[in-house]
């Protein structure tokens, strides 16, 4: 399974994934169980500021879930999204981006003489 993994992690590499973004996301699948941001910033040993950063992106991306919490505090907890489900993600956005172009070169203003 870490064969499938390494494929994966080089597939979001080339569509511009970080390396910090890809050590969180893999970080959350093999927890496979929520954690807060000061969990993952101790897990991995980097800066909140950064944890927080490159979890919003993951999460904006799709890459990540988000529960909102209450525990005397509010506050977000994450989890991965399963790799089949990320493959589809980037699936429907690619199949979108390429429709939406194809779209825009069959338009008239979209051809050049």
């Amino acid at each position: 399974m870490s064969d499938v993994y390494e494929k994966l992690e080089a597939l979001l590499r080339s569509l511009g994934l970080k390396r910090t973004e890809l050590r969180i996301y893999r970080l959350l699948l093999e927890k496979s169980e929520p954690m807060r941001i000061t969990e993952i910033q101790r897990e991995l040993g980097i800066s909140e500021r950064s944890v927080r950063e490159h979890v919003l992106s993951l999460y904006r991306k799709g890459i990540l879930r988000r529960r909102l919490i209450e525990q005397g505090w509010l506050g977000y907890v994450y989890t991965a999204v399963t790799p089949s489900e990320v493959l589809e993600h980037i699936k429907e956005n690619l199949v979108k981006r390429i429709n939406e172009l194809e779209k825009e070169l069959k338009s008239p203003s979209g051809q050049r003489n």
